[in-house]
Parts: C-alpha cells; structure tokens; sequence
C-alpha cells in the first residue's frame, strides 16, 4: 500500500467511527445548541484530532527515523543505517536511502586515498628539495663561513662564529622539517623506529613527558598502514601540544586479534566531541583509507585517549 493511501487510510477509520457515533450514538443537535450539545461535539472532535495525530504519528514514525538518520550521518563515521521496517513505500525509501550512503562512502573512500597520496606524494617531492637543494646549500655556506671565520681577525671572527651557528640551527631545523614531511625513517626501519624517533623529537621540542609502550612482536604491515599510523601518531601529538596543556603523554603500539592498535593519551583539558576540528577530521580520513576505526574519548579536565584499530592486512596466497 502506498504511503497517500495508507494516510487515506487513517483518516478514513476516523471518519468512519465518527460517522458512527452520530448515527447510533444517543446524540441530537438541536437549534440553537445546547451548551450540553456543544461540549459533546467539541470533545468528540477533540478525541478525533488526537486519535488521528496518534495513528499519523505510528504510520510515518518510519519516516521520522529517515530524517533524524538524514541530519546526522557522517561519512567519516560508515556504516550508518536504518532498519527497513514499516509498509509500502516507506521500505523502498528507506532501502534507496542505505543504498545511497552506501555510494557516497565508497565515493568519500575512494576520493580522499586519491587526495591522500597526492599530499603524500607531494610530501615527499618537497622533503627531497629541502634535503637536496636547500640542505646542501646551507651546508656550502657553513664551510665558506667557516674558512671565513679562520681567517678573520676579531672581531669579525666572533660574529662570522655567530652567523655560522645561526646557519647550523636553521640547518637542523630544515632537517626537522624532512623528517615531518616524509619521515626516511619509516621507510628504513620500521614504524617502530620511527615512532621512537617521533616521540623523541616531540618531547625534546616540547618539554612534555612522553611514555612510549611499543611491543616488539607487531604482524607484518604493508607500507600505507604504516604511513597512517605514523600520521595519525603525529597529528595527535601536534594536537596535543597545541590544545590539550597535558604535562604527560603515552603512546603505545600492539597487536590486537588480528589488527594492530595505536594509542596516545594524556592527561590534558580533554575536548568535546561536538567541536572536533580539521586534525580529527583528516585522522578519520586516513583511518578510513585502510579501513580502520578511530575512537577518541575525552571528558572535560580528564584528559584525551585516542585509539586506532588498523586491520592486519591479508598475505596473498
């Protein structure tokens, strides 16, 4: 039955059984009406609208849970769906609406890995020009000034000693930079090396205590699960320095019934959910590129634990 003729439908069981009451009902109306009459039609009207409200309400509460589902899906949170239920139509719209989310994550899906390599590419081809191109030159200036700086005679050879150690610091810190950019790290030995390497550099810049808890017997990962946990490790220290004003911080990495969890929690501020901003949102992103789920659970004055469940991926037989 469509949905006109299921309100059609409605209406018409209260009509009817109006409809009945006056004919069999020992009910006149006289004229002019009796103030007794008067109340008896104004309560019987009153009984219909609530009797048609209530079984209005009962035949379209399917459609209420479709548009509360509608205002507050998130794509970045799958699986979302509503129970098929109720008749005629309303199960066919339901059904059209779980199959529309379903397009819609795997388009998200498929749209934000492109982007994500792009950037990660991208990453990469800037990393390699500051390490060839702008390291090397500042490298070249620090041997002319210190053969400069030789040759000097003071006090000219205090101020090149100057220059050439402001030189070295912004060395270092283009090399910090590398290593945000594209941690070789990752590549050379491992995430767990490049998490200790991480947490190391945070801490040493930050002044925050870092706890790290890595076990060492982790499953093989394939390198794009490696990238996302590292990233999602980094943004949420970055997040934490910035927001959170905790005094201590752990990190932990290990199996987990066939996947692997990273966690980082402090002892922060906390956050709320409602206000999660553009670095939880792109660590959801790239949970979601490798299939994997990212909890956060934060209370005001109680800190911020952060946890992502990555799928160990399959070996190819």
């Amino acid at each position: 039955m469509s949905l006109f003729w299921r309100i059609f439908g409605l209406n018409a069981v209260v009509l009817g059984f109006a409809t009945a009451l006056l004919l069999w009902a020992p009910v006149t109306v006289s004229v002019p009406v009796l103030l007794t009459e008067a109340v008896i039609l104004v309560g019987g009207l009153g009984v219909m609208l609530v009797a048609n409200g209530a079984l209005l309400r009962w035949g379209l509460a399917p459609l209420d849970r479709l548009t509360k589902l509608m205002t507050t899906v998130d794509l970045l949170r799958p699986g979302q769906r509503l129970p098929v239920s109720g008749g005629g139509e309303v199960p066919e719209l339901i059904r059209t609406f779980n199959d529309m989310l379903d397009r819609l994550e795997h388009e998200r899906a498929t749209s934000t890995a492109r982007v994500l390599l792009a950037q990660e590419e991208e990453r990469r081809r800037i990393a390699q020009e500051l390490h060839d191109e702008v390291g090397q030159s500042m490298t070249a200036i620090l041997l002319v000034l210190g053969r400069a700086a030789d040759d000097a005679d003071q006090p000219l050879r205090d101020e090149l000693h100057q220059a050439q150690e402001i030189t070295r610091e912004s060395l270092d810190e283009v090399r910090r930079l590398v290593r945000r950019l594209r941690p070789g790290v990752l590549d050379d030995l491992g995430l767990i090396s490049a998490l200790s390497s991480l947490t190391h550099d945070f801490a040493t810049h930050t002044g925050l205590r870092v706890v790290r808890r890595f076990e060492a017997d982790l499953p093989v990962l394939d390198p794009e699960t490696e990238l996302v946990l590292y990233r999602v490790a980094q943004e949420s220290l970055t997040n934490a320095a910035r927001h959170a004003d905790a005094g201590r911080l752990e990190v932990g990495l290990g199996p987990a019934d066939g996947a692997v969890t990273l966690t980082i929690a402090d002892d922060g501020r906390g956050i709320e959910a409602a206000c999660e901003g553009a670095g939880i949102r792109g660590m959801r992103e790239r949970a979601l590129l490798i299939g994997a789920t990212l909890d956060i659970t934060s209370a005001p004055g109680a800190g911020t634990r952060i946890r992502l469940t990555a799928p160990v991926p399959r070996k190819q037989p």
